[in-house]
């Protein structure tokens, strides 16, 4: 098995020795794989087990760029990364100076095993007194949706699609029991929550019909629960899924169909929703609706007082930084603004490169990225462009999650379309190659 010498006692050499130590498969079942890989990406390259122990070992140092461009497909890593030197103390999640995630490492058992007692102790707690639930129970389950809403933007969705599958069946069945109104109240609503960060999760993984399915469940919920800041909120995922579909109308409809519960509520919606009106505006080429949506999000925050929805955090609250990107993402669409889109996404790109800020989003942080590398091309910046879309290119394809995917897509469009195509092709190339592995690909 690849992973027998790991057993000798000795370190791997590379992080690619290490990767391949963890597979219970032979170097020949390795190699082969990157040949069927290489024929899904329609790449013409093959890797003998030769080829690939002596770059295991960090005997070969280069290879070709066809074979470079499997590998990362592979395994989630540019060459350079994947040959360098092995260290015990190898962080499990590596970041780009930017701050985006590129890759992670291996699991950790007995973080795994506690993890797995943690929640049969949950599953417990939340099914024995299903008829009468006690403070004690609707605290867990308050808790661990604000944990999913705090994580979501911040973790692959890999490590969180089945936690939040498993809390939206637990609380359908609590629904089912008879509970007291106030009880009811308050489940409808993170049920609601729930079934919105599953809608979130169908986009993601590029699946707008489930999406829209998701969030009508959830606002079904939040009527239940008579919530104005839940119906906002959901309005606000019903126009960010209808805007990366290309439903550009139905975006604007979704945000101005939100704007009157956001206004009773007084919660972050009220600037969520106007600058994300701003965004279908500014697609649908509509330079004065854009900047009238633009202002009227930035007046919001006067009016703004956390609810009950904010109060979770994470993607359930919208705050200043993600203004600024969706206000980046909508000038983008204009090339007659690309000054200010530039300026907007500086600023958000700046702010997104603190990873411990409480707001940072790997999502959002490549879409800033995006949208600054498409100012730059309208800008005729093709080196400035080609500096800021490289961190997104880099990311693990547990990452590269719909809005990602289209974001990348979109500087591709940009570049197209730009008297600097010629010179850009590279870029274009390699913006291919990273489209080829969404999350949507990968084997669940």
């Amino acid at each position: 098995m690849a992973d027998t010498a790991s057993r000798n006692g000795r370190e791997p050499r590379t992080v690619l020795e290490h990767l391949l130590w963890q597979q219970d498969r032979t170097y020949e079942e390795i190699a082969a794989e990157f040949g069927r890989i290489a024929d899904g990406l329609n790449e013409d390259a093959t890797l003998s087990t030769r080829h690939l122990r002596r770059l295991a070992s960090g005997e070969r140092g280069n290879t070709t760029p066809v074979t470079r461009r499997v590998l990362q497909a592979m395994f989630g890593k540019p060459l350079n990364e994947l040959l360098r030197p092995w260290e015990a103390a190898t962080s499990a999640v590596e970041r780009t100076p930017s701050g985006l995630v590129i890759a992670s490492g291996q699991p950790d058992p007995d973080k795994e095993l506690i993890t797995l007692a943690a929640r049969r102790a949950k599953a417990f707690a939340l099914t024995a007194n299903q008829g009468n639930l006690t403070g004690e129970v609707m605290e867990q389950i308050h808790e661990d949706i604000r944990q999913l809403a705090t994580d979501y933007p911040q973790r692959p969705l890999s490590e969180l699609l089945g936690d939040l599958v498993q809390t939206q069946e637990t609380l359908y069945t609590l629904l089912d029991s008879r509970q007291r109104p106030e009880q009811a109240r308050q489940l409808y609503f993170l049920t609601g929550v729930t079934s919105g960060l599953l809608a979130k999760a169908s986009h993601d993984l590029a699946d707008p019909h489930s999406a829209m399915t998701q969030a009508r469940a959830a606002y079904l919920c939040a009527e239940n629960a008579d919530h104005n800041g839940l119906r906002a909120w959901i309005r606000g995922l019903q126009a960010l899924i209808a805007y990366w579909a290309g439903r550009l109308h139905e975006s604007v409809k979704y945000a101005q169909s939100g704007a009157e519960f956001a206004a009773l509520s007084h919660s972050t919606t009220s600037v969520w929703l106007p600058i994300s009106e701003a965004r279908a505006w500014a697609a649908l080429g509509n330079v004065n609706q854009t900047h009238a949506a633009i202002r009227r999000a930035e007046e919001a925050w006067n009016e703004v007082r956390s609810d009950e929805v904010d109060e979770l955090g994470g993607l359930c609250s919208f705050g200043r930084t993600r203004q600024i990107y969706y206000a980046a993402d909508a000038l983008a669409w204009l090339p007659s603004e690309a000054g200010a889109a530039q300026d907007y996404a500086a600023q958000a790109v700046d702010v997104y490169a603190d990873t411990s800020g409480p707001e940072w989003a790997f999502g959002d942080a490549a879409g800033s990225r995006a949208d600054l590398a498409i100012a730059r091309i309208h800008l005729g910046q093709l080196e400035g462009a080609y500096e800021a879309v490289s961190p997104i290119l880099e990311l693990a394809p547990e990452n590269r999650i719909n809005g990602i995917i289209n974001s990348a897509m979109r500087v591709h469009k940009a570049l197209s379309r730009s008297p600097l195509a010629p010179s850009g092709s590279d870029l274009q190339e390699r913006i291919e190659m990273f489209t080829r592995t969404p999350l949507r690909s990968l084997p669940r």
